[in-house]
């Protein structure tokens, strides 16, 4: 869990994810003589902060997003959201500005709907600010910050360790409307003729999703993935003997709105661990949805 602890302490909210790419960058670099398979790297002009990894002989792509929700000071001691944070008086956020490192408290009027921060000076405008890092790890569980999507990248390295055949896209701006999946989608389409996806992403625990009981196959969200694809993986999973679960809502999304939208015939399929306290300082997941999570997309990846 030591890489996780690291990406999770990572400042990179939605639009500036700059460090976490130059992090995974080097990673990659460092690790990959050690994988089975030498991925080509893509990345730079024409991908701002998204990395490709190309593994082989393609037919499936992991989508991971590596952006964060958080906040940006507006004027005065003003906030506004960057994707969708829960709130509530007294989480510690940490950013940096001109004149140094920064940790503040949130604060949140319920009643004029207001969000603010508490600090012994004036934050620059345009500062960004996220939820300060409080790793914790059981034998059961680990809980942290941004769990939603460090743990989906996370999951897509160990996957890359093993994997022959197949594409790992890091993509940005997810928490906060997309942007960048559609020129991914578009480069992977036109060059490797990819239209299949697994969306690396975390989940919800809620009355038909329960902790440790295994990885989560979507079978809709706010957007509904073409059904054939969908029983496809489920008979995969079925056959492996992974523990999984399947879930069915009717909100929420991920990068799959800009493959379901885009000219592409992308099918895909959100697979993921689920988490409970989302988009809180304390997300906290249970460590058997990770290993079904792992387990589950290399098998993926071989039999799709």
């Amino acid at each position: 869990m030591k890489l996780l602890k690291q990406l999770c302490r990572i400042h990179a909210p939605s639009g500036n994810e700059k460090k976490l790419s130059n992090f995974l960058l080097n990673y990659i670099e460092e690790q990959k003589v050690q994988w089975k398979q030498q991925p080509t790297v893509v990345y730079g002009e024409g991908f701002q902060d998204c990395i490709l990894l190309i593994f082989g002989r393609p037919r499936t792509a992991i989508f991971a997003h590596i952006d964060s929700i958080g906040f940006t000071v507006r004027y005065g001691k003003q906030l506004v959201k960057i994707g969708g944070p829960d709130l509530e008086t007294g989480y510690t956020l940490v950013g940096e500005d001109s004149q140094g490192e920064i940790e503040c408290t949130l604060e949140f009027d319920e009643e004029e709907h207001e969000i603010s921060y508490k600090y012994e000076r004036e934050i620059e405008r345009g500062t960004e600010l996220v939820f300060k890092c409080d790793f914790r790890e059981t034998e059961e569980t680990v809980q942290s910050c941004y769990l939603d999507n460090r743990l989906g990248v996370w999951s897509a390295l160990k996957v890359a360790e093993t994997l022959e055949d197949g594409i790992i896209a890091f993509s940005s701006w997810e928490e906060h409307g997309g942007g960048s999946v559609a020129y991914l989608a578009k480069y992977i389409s036109e060059r490797y003729g990819v239209h299949q996806a697994l969306i690396s992403d975390i989940t919800w625990v809620t009355e038909g999703v329960q902790p440790g009981q295994g990885v989560v196959i979507s079978m809709r969200d706010s957007l509904i993935p073409r059904r054939s694809y969908v029983e496809r993986i489920i008979g995969i999973a079925k056959a492996s003997g992974i523990p999984f679960q399947l879930e069915v809502e009717g909100s929420g999304g991920s990068d799959a709105k800009e493959l379901q939208h885009g000219p592409y015939p992308w099918d895909w399929c959100f697979v993921g661990a689920p988490e409970d306290n989302v988009h809180t300082p304390n997300e906290i997941v249970n460590k058997k949805d990770i290993e079904s999570m792992v387990a589950l997309y290399r098998e993926l990846m071989e039999k799709l």
